[in-house]
């Protein structure tokens, strides 16, 4: 049985020239255990890949490890951000399910 992980983020937009990249920061104490379960079978650039649900919306998609904030990063589609009505600072409640 697969790992699930439920928390509460807030979507934030990476900033710089590329500022359409849309993020959520998994909370340390899920990133630690998510890193502790998968070891070294991680994929390219460290990520880890799972299935996301939030609100009505499940899609497969990566987390990415990030070293400043020790944590992992959720990219969320634009697509997924239309559907649930998320913007810049809201937060939404997250299921990540490791594959």
């Amino acid at each position: 049985m697969s790992k699930r992980y439920t928390f509460s983020a807030a979507l934030w937009l990476y900033p710089g020239e590329t500022a359409n990249w849309h993020f959520v920061t998994l909370p340390k104490a899920v990133a630690a255990d998510i890193k502790a379960s998968v070891g070294t079978k991680t994929r390219g650039f460290g990520s880890v890949p799972l299935t996301v649900t939030v609100g009505k919306t499940t899609w497969n998609t990566s987390i990415f490890p990030d070293k400043i904030s020790k944590s992992y990063f959720l990219p969320v589609k634009a697509a997924v951000r239309k559907f649930e009505d998320l913007e810049v600072g809201e937060t939404a409640r997250y299921t990540l399910k490791l594959l």
